[in-house]
């Protein structure tokens, strides 16, 4: 038996995540007025923006990114007879809390609204309680120094090694925890570099009008690309900062790297309005209308992140309109006039599948015994609603498109306008696949995205392609 106390720190050590940045976070979303406070409360000390922070919201405890590995080794510490103290600079709410809900530590010791219990003022309150070399510490970052150069022992956790190093001279070390990588593959998923492919749609309008294979509209529409790009993936960091108490809630985006604390939230804080600047920066090269669509797509956006996301209906709407946006904004880049038939084939199709999304989603709630769908407007028993109005739009969005198969337009377009009819089976045939998958519960991601790695809705593309293809050959006879 140890009978020296072990003193645990809890941003970064006991948990993958820092509870002040997740706070301020939180506070940005639910009270963005109050964020104009923070400069005035940290001149009156940390302590004190940490207590403000901490009243603005509750949290789940439960959900929180625990450092599994470290925990796993406090419960054996722990039956082994060993007294656990929980020691942090966040506030004492946030840390009681935590430590209730973990019913491992025997006492806790925290910022209290008036002292920042971090650095220098740690080292001196253990010291205090527990004299020089009375405790063994775990910690993870610099600020720590001081503590170990009081302690007896040092646990190091999620430090790099120089920071390693440096505790090693302060005190021994007892034992170490790695840290959790978040390299090439963590960056990928925090851009979210897959869903990139849904800015194909900006080169809708070039291949509607058949002008392909014009060299000179192929530059504009690359920049386009690339702009919508990176302001999406700025507004998928930003959506997934707001949305970190509910994505931990769900069994697979739980796994993302802000929910999961692969990647730290600060980062993200950081990486998000410098991405903006660049996608900024490389739209207004693109000239025209483009730059004004693409604010108005970044705006929809970040209204949907902030609060449409979780209006019933509503945010299905803003899905579609997100999605036929970058055909509008494709023509802009181009400077093309857009076709009515595009624009309503475009809306009803996108509906459907931004309903496709929200029925997969509350597939996963009922599987897991949920009866609302957390961060969202919808209950688990509208599924069989939404799926009904998902396929009526992707219908409606059939309906359209052989309307305009009849229209004067398909035949100045395409010389052999009767196989172009060909297009009607195949979306049929589409429409109802991607329902009928989502209904099985294998929508597992974005629809479009889905549809890129699904064989089936691979070769309706093909044939969707080769029966245009057909009609705007002239056959012989």
């Amino acid at each position: 038996m140890n009978s020296l106390p072990l003193i645990i720190d809890l941003d970064g050590t006991l948990i993958h995540t820092d509870m002040l940045h997740e706070s301020a976070i939180r506070t940005f979303r639910d009270k963005p007025a109050e964020v104009l406070r923070i400069p005035f409360l940290l001149a009156r000390g940390k302590a004190v923006l940490k207590r403000r922070l901490a009243q603005h919201g509750e949290f789940d405890a439960a959900s929180l990114p625990y450092n599994m590995a470290l925990l796993d080794w406090l419960h054996q510490q722990r039956s082994d007879g060993r007294k656990l103290i929980l020691c942090t600079a966040s506030d004492q709410s946030i840390a009681n809390a935590i430590a209730e809900h973990l019913g491992v530590f025997d006492e806790v010791m925290a910022s209290d609204g008036v002292v920042n219990l971090a650095g220098k003022n740690k080292a001196a309150a253990l010291v205090e309680r527990f004299g020089q070399a009375g405790y063994d510490y775990a910690g993870n970052s610099q600020a720590d120094l001081p503590v170990w150069r009081s302690a007896r022992r040092a646990v190091v956790v999620n430090a790099p090694a120089d920071l390693a190093k440096r505790a090693a001279d302060c005190c021994e070390v007892e034992r170490s925890f790695a840290a959790p990588g978040a390299g090439f593959t963590a960056w990928r998923r925090v851009l979210r570099v897959h869903q990139w492919l849904k800015n194909l749609l900006l080169f809708v309008p070039l291949f509607a009008a058949h002008e392909f294979p014009n060299p000179a509209h192929w530059l504009p529409l690359v920049l386009a690309f690339v702009a919508f790009s990176l302001c999406a993936s700025s507004v998928y960091i930003a959506n997934d900062l707001l949305d970190l108490e509910s994505d931990r809630q769900h069994p697979r985006k739980r796994h993302r790297p802000f929910a999961s604390g692969q990647v730290p939230a600060w980062q993200g804080v950081l990486c998000a309005p410098l991405l903006l600047l660049a996608s900024a920066g490389v739209a207004w090269q693109v000239g025209g209308a483009f730059f004004s669509w693409l604010a108005g797509y970044f705006l929809v956006t970040c209204a949907y992140s902030w609060f449409l996301k979780r209006l019933m209906l509503v945010d299905c709407l803003a899905l579609a309109m997100l999605y036929t946006l970058r055909i509008v904004a494709g023509a802009a880049a181009l400077a093309m006039p857009l076709s009515f038939w595009l624009l309503a084939f475009s809306v009803f199709l996108f509906l459907s599948l931004a309903f496709v999304k929200r029925y997969a989603e509350l597939q996963v709630q009922i599987l897991n015994g949920k009866k609302k769908a957390h961060g969202r407007g919808y209950l688990t028993t509208d599924a069989p609603l939404i799926q009904m109005l998902g396929i009526s739009s992707g219908y409606a969005a059939l309906v359209v498109l052989a309307l305009y198969l009849n229209s004067e337009t398909v035949l100045m377009l395409y010389r052999s306008p009767e196989f172009v009819w060909g297009a009607v089976p195949v979306m049929l045939f589409w429409v109802s696949w991607m329902w009928m998958q989502a209904h099985r519960g294998n929508m597992h991601d974005d629809p479009l995205v889905y549809a890129v790695k699904d064989k089936a809705s691979l070769f309706a593309g093909a044939c969707f392609a080769m029966v245009l293809a057909a009609g705007s050959a002239e056959w012989p006879w």
